[in-house]
This record gives structure tokens, C-alpha cells and sequence, in this order.
């Protein structure tokens, strides 16, 4: 019998990681695979750029954990700088061009999987496509970003200002802050860090104050001003211009499904695919998708979500692989958990916040306390803040943000787990968490947060 074909679309983590599962369990004989890129690298961390850009990562090359050719050792005809411009779901079929050639040509599949990621939201707004002007969604635009940097300033002033205030945006912050620029991030919202709620967010605006970061909230960016040699000079908003001598955007990313979209696959409220528990996209037999241009089911809410991490990336491609390879595999769902910094702030959530809880029509209470990452009267015991949201009468865990400093964000991981469990905030203070002194308070913080919001249940619920 003839070997069947896989054709994947998209070489970064769901993608090769898709196709490199389903080679441990299918050699070349059972089955040829066929990866198409579109950009120069392959299996990198996106979410290492920032660090990279800060010098905090050395070199580019840190960030690539495997290379094209390490990929055709194992048997897979990746090419590299081919994009796949069309899509023949009745003919089994994908169209692909060569950027450096200019050749297009169709090749066939039996199997096909859609990674095709996510891409910058970047406004229609006059000046955005001007010099100096950055997205950080691929390790080419962190080196285009880098070689701006490296540009002789304009006197000398060296002025960065980031739009947006999610986590791409204040650690580009962070690392423009290393850079030696003077950073202004504008923030459209009530607070930076939309992914918490305002009064955690306001945590995050104090402290990048402190750093000497200028944040503006509610700045709605109308267009990017250039000079005479037509390179960024100024970001304008509708409360005035801020000067720039660089512009990152951190205005978020959205499901890349242009493809998706013109072949009439399903998408969801969010705009990616939908699929079902094993990856396969919904309603089509032999073609899944996964990574950033999914849709995943969030398992507190019970709606799905677009959420571009490279740990649901990697864990799609591993489940799409073993269903292709013969195997088994399913992706249940996500919790909503997520972790990052800026200089030596952390900044954690997972579940919902107030306004999540709100639109799927949970009723809740709220605990927020103040503790520390060790026993308080260890050196270095440093402050953190713990919101955590139950669900009114029952109890049931809905939610926790974390902001503190060292110690703090990993602290979500026991919320998540409690999440996914389904507990409740009583039973979490049961739960035996480990104590020392150097690491924890004899109640760990997060134990300290169930406990009033059990009282908050008990209280508002009559428990």
C-alpha cells in the first residue's frame, strides 16, 4: 500500500509538534509528511521574544528548540519560506507559493492539519505601517525590532512608547525599559492588564510607575506621526501626541483563519476554528487544527475562548499527532491560566474575573487579601496581592489573580489545579501545601484567600 499523506500548514508549535508525534508513531513507509512555513524559523518560542529583545536571552537562536534540518532527519519534507495560499477541501488539495522562487504549485493530502497561529491586531490607523513601527509576533519581526533599536536616534533622546497593555505590552515595556529608552505605554482600558480586574490592575499601574514607566490609561491611539525622513516621531491619541523615537505594538493577536475561513470551515464567536475533544476540526473527517488559530473550550465558563499560548500549542500538536499516528489522544479544555512580569513584578491569573462571571450569568463573591511569599519575619519576605472569586451559595471556585513579587505568580498553579478539579474554596483549605519559612508562611497565601472567601460564602449565601 501506498504511504498516506499528511499535510501541515504552519511550522511553529502546533504544527511541528503535530508532525513530530505522529513520526514517532508512523514511520516513512506508512505514512510522508509534508510541513509548509512561510517564515524563515520553525519550533521557536514566540513568548521568549521579549527577553531576547531585552538581552535578558542572548541569542536568537536560544529560542528555536529545533531547526528545519533537524526536522528532515526525522523524515519530514519541511519547506521553509512556502506559504499556502489556498485550500481544496473537495479535492484534497493545498496550493502553496514559494516567497523566494515565486513558483506556486498544489499538492495533495490524505490527512491535513491547520496551524496556521495568530497575527498581530495592528489598527487601520494612518502611520502604522511607517519605519520604527514594530509587531513582536515572530522571531523576524524581534530581529526587525532589534535593528531599529540599534538605529541612530534622533539627537539625544531615545523614546519608546508601547501600545497596549497586555502582556506582550508590558514586557516589551520591560524591555525597552532595559533597553535605556524612556517608555510610555499607552492603555485604552481602565487599567493595564485587562486580564485582571480593574482594582488588580491598578496593582500592575502603581508599580510600572515605580519603575519609571509612563502608563496612560483610557489613550486611544488615532495614528502615528513621522518625520521628514518618514520614521515614527510621535504616537497620537485623542488626548494629545507622545514622542517617539520607536513604536511596539501590544494591542494583542487574532486567529489567523483567512484560509479557514474562504473553505468554509467552522468558525467560532472569537473567529477561530472550532474543533472537537480530539483536535479534529468539526464536521471533517481527516483534517484537524490546533495552536493559536483554535478555539478551546473554557472549562469554568463552559464557552470557548481564543487564547494563544505556546502550552495549549504544543499540547494540540502532541494530541493531533497520536490521533494521526494511529494513536489517542483529546484536549479537554483550559482554565484560563496565565503568568508574566514586568521587571520584578509577577502577574498571574486563571478562571474568570468579575466581568467573565458576569456575562455567563455566575453569581459570586469576592476575597481579597495581602500576604507575603515567605514567613514574614524571614529576610526577603516581599508583599502580594490574592483576589479570589467563588460561586455565591455553592462555593465553587471561580477565580484567582496574584500580584506580588518573587514567589508569586507560580502560586497560581494550585488555583488551577483546584479550577480544573472542580473544588470548592473550602475544600482548598484543606488543602497541604508545603511550608518552610523560605518559601511560604505557615497559611500560603492562596490557602489565606479560600478561607475568607469562605466566610464571603458563607456570609452572602447563608451557608
Amino acid at each position: 500500500m501506498a504511504a498516506e499523506r499528511l499535510v501541515v500548514i504552519g511550522g511553529d508549535a502546533a504544527g511541528m509538534s503535530a508532525a513530530s508525534q505522529a513520526r514517532r508513531l508512523k514511520g516513512p513507509d506508512a505514512l510522508e509528511i509534508v510541513a509548509f512555513e512561510r517564515g524563515h524559523f520553525t519550533s521557536y518560542s514566540a513568548c521568549g521574544i521579549p527577553y531576547w529583545v531585552s538581552g535578558d536571552v542572548e541569542r536568537r537562536d536560544d529560542l528555536i528548540a529545533r531547526t528545519p534540518e533537524e526536522h528532515r532527519e526525522r523524515a519530514i519534507d519541511l519547506r521553509m519560506r512556502t506559504e499556502v495560499t489556498g485550500l481544496d477541501l473537495a479535492g484534497r488539495r493545498v496550493e502553496a507559493l514559494d516567497r523566494e522562487s515565486g513558483e506556486s504549485y498544489w499538492t495533495g493530502f490524505d490527512k491535513l492539519v491547520i496551524a496556521t497561529g495568530a497575527r498581530p491586531v495592528r489598527p487601520a490607523l494612518p502611520g502604522m505601517d511607517a519605519p520604527g513601527v514594530h509587531g513582536v509576533q515572530t522571531l523576524d519581526d524581534g530581529q526587525a525590532l532589534l535593528d531599529s533599536l540599534d538605529a541612530p536616534a534622533r539627537g539625544s533622546a531615545r523614546r519608546a512608547v508601547v501600545v497596549g497593555a497586555g502582556y506582550i505590552g508590558v514586557e516589551m515595556a520591560e524591555a525597552m525599559l532595559k533597553r535605556g529608552f524612556e517608555v510610555t505605554v499607552l492603555n485604552r482600558g481602565e487599567q493595564p492588564m485587562a486580564t485582571l480586574d480593574p482594582d488588580m490592575g491598578r496593582l500592575v499601574h502603581e508599580a510600572m510607575d515605580g519603575l519609571g514607566i509612563t502608563t496612560v490609561n483610557g489613550a486611544g491611539v488615532t495614528g502615528i506621526a513621522t518625520g521628514p525622513d518618514g520614521r515614527v516621531s510621535a504616537v497620537e491619541t485623542e488626548a494629545g501626541a507622545y514622542p517617539a523615537d520607536v513604536v511596539v505594538l501590544g494591542i494583542g493577536v487574532e486567529p489567523e483563519t483567512t484560509l479557514a475561513r474562504e473553505a468554509g470551515l467552522p468558525l467560532g464567536p472569537h473567529g477561530g476554528l472550532l474543533t472537537d475533544l480530539s483536535m479534529r476540526v468539526a464536521g471533517y473527517e481527516d483534517v484537524w487544527a490546533g495552536g493559536d488559530c483554535v478555539e478551546v473550550l473554557d472549562l469554568v465558563a463552559g464557552r470557548t475562548r481564543h487564547i494563544a499560548l505556546g502550552t495549549h500549542a504544543n499540547k494540540h500538536g502532541q494530541v493531533i499527532g497520536s490521533n494521526v499516528g494511529g494513536g489517542y489522544g483529546t484536549f479537554p479544555g483550559v482554565v484560563g491560566t496565565a503568568v508574566s512580569k514586568v521587571c520584578d513584578l509577577e502577574i498571574a491569573r486563571t478562571g474568570l474575573r468579575e466581568k467573565d462571571a458576569r456575562a455567563v450569568g455566575l453569581r459570586y463573591v469576592t476575597a481579597v487579601i495581602e500576604s507575603t511569599g515567605r514567613a514574614g519575619y524571614y529576610p526577603g519576605a516581599k508583599p502580594m496581592t490574592v483576589k479570589m472569586l467563588a460561586e455565591y451559595r455553592t462555593g465553587r471556585l471561580l477565580g484567582v489573580q496574584i500580584v506580588g513579587r518573587e514567589g508569586a505568580a507560580k502560586r497560581v498553579d494550585v488555583a488551577a489545579v483546584a479550577l480544573t478539579a472542580g473544588m470548592t474554596v473550602e475544600q482548598m483549605t484543606a488543602l497541604d501545601l508545603g511550608y518552610a519559612p523560605p518559601f511560604s508562611p505557615v497559611w500560603d497565601p492562596v490557602l489565606v484567600a479560600a478561607r475568607k472567601a469562605v466566610a464571603a460564602v458563607r456570609a452572602e449565601g447563608g451557608a
